[in-house]
């Protein structure tokens, strides 16, 4: 929670940021795991009996391997970290621009749970609740499962029925958002030999999705691709780029190119220089500090490419906590996002 004073009774705004969670050790891989493949939005079985026994098999075989890479990172995830900063950040910005509210962080799979910020919030004289998930764009796998399980958990405690409750449902275009994430693509690319733009290839790199759940009329990819439309434009076009997936699990078709594949294509086509921009993360986490920063980069190493870098995680950039009180602040006033 932000840390706004806790006597200061006249408060009466919330707002809840909404993420994943991640594995803080790694005695937390396993039932982090466990965790997010028993999600129904996530592995969707309808039978809930056989649901959990597939999340308890992935569990189980995954944990090994998974524990190996949280070990590269430190042994865990600094996400928790990341997004309370975040939401102290949010909360110290609405005061400053004369809305005081109370910031909350609720993980859908991992600690502190959206069960505790609802504990929390109905503690609370709160008239009026923002739901903010920090994933920019759409996806029944990320906000969607955020959503349901928090209006099932709103609806047992009585939140509905006690304050206006307000649900951002995707904000991938957000001015402020698009700045930050331009101005990170910036910084980066002072950190290559040949600083030329034209020279510097963007690898675009998303978090992937099973492809049927856009056949289905998940937005998350249009949305992403929009992103990075936006993006570039704040750029000027003045880069080649290309947008790819990461961190596919299972056999089932995923949203591709995988990005992977794509960094091998580009050693094959000759491209010194790569900055990889993880488009749907805000914040740092193991698909940036383990998938990108270690794998990716030997990939590219083997791949021929002479420069491999990533650029920043948003986390608390100043330009980005500003974007989160814009959205907070536009969603009070009725505004639409996007």
């Amino acid at each position: 929670m932000s840390q706004i004073s806790e006597s200061n009774s006249q408060i009466d705004l919330g707002v809840i940021l909404f993420n994943l969670g991640g594995p803080e050790t790694l005695a937390d891989v396993r039932p982090f795991l466990y965790n997010l493949f028993s999600d129904p939005d996530i592995i969707q079985i309808k039978n809930n009996l056989l649901r959990r026994t597939v999340a308890w098999l992935i569990a189980a075989t995954r944990q090994g391997k998974s524990r190996g890479l949280y070990r590269q990172i430190g042994g865990g995830s600094p996400l928790r970290r990341i997004t309370e900063s975040q939401a102290e950040a949010l909360g110290e910005r609405l005061a400053a621009r004369g809305c005081p509210a109370r910031v909350f962080v609720g993980m859908r799979c991992w600690r502190p749970t959206i069960d505790e910020a609802a504990e929390k919030i109905a503690m609370l004289p709160l008239k009026r609740l923002v739901v903010l998930p920090l994933f920019p764009q759409f996806s029944v796998t990320t906000t969607g499962s955020c959503f349901n399980y928090f209006r099932a958990v709103a609806q047992r405690r009585g939140l509905s029925s006690r304050m206006e409750i307000s649900y951002v449902k995707s904000w991938y275009s957000q001015p402020r958002y698009l700045d930050a994430m331009a101005d990170s693509i910036c910084e980066a690319q002072s950190r290559f030999s040949d600083k030329t733009p034209g020279n510097i290839q963007l690898l675009y790199s998303a978090h992937s999705i099973p492809a049927r759940y856009v056949d289905q009329g998940d937005p998350y990819l249009a949305q992403t691709q929009e992103t990075v439309a936006l993006i570039n434009e704040q750029l000027g076009g003045s880069f080649p780029w290309t947008l790819a997936f990461q961190s596919k699990v299972g056999p089932v078709k995923w949203l591709g190119p995988a990005t992977n594949d794509v960094i091998a294509q580009l050693g094959r086509q000759g491209i010194a220089n790569v900055l990889a921009i993880p488009v749907s993360f805000v914040s740092d986490h193991i698909e940036t500090l383990q998938e990108i920063d270690v794998l990716y980069r030997d990939l590219a190493r083997e791949a021929g490419i002479r420069e491999f870098h990533r650029a920043p995680a948003l986390n608390v950039n100043p330009k980005f906590i500003e974007s989160l009180a814009d959205i907070t602040l536009s969603t009070i006033e009725g505004a639409p996002h996007h």
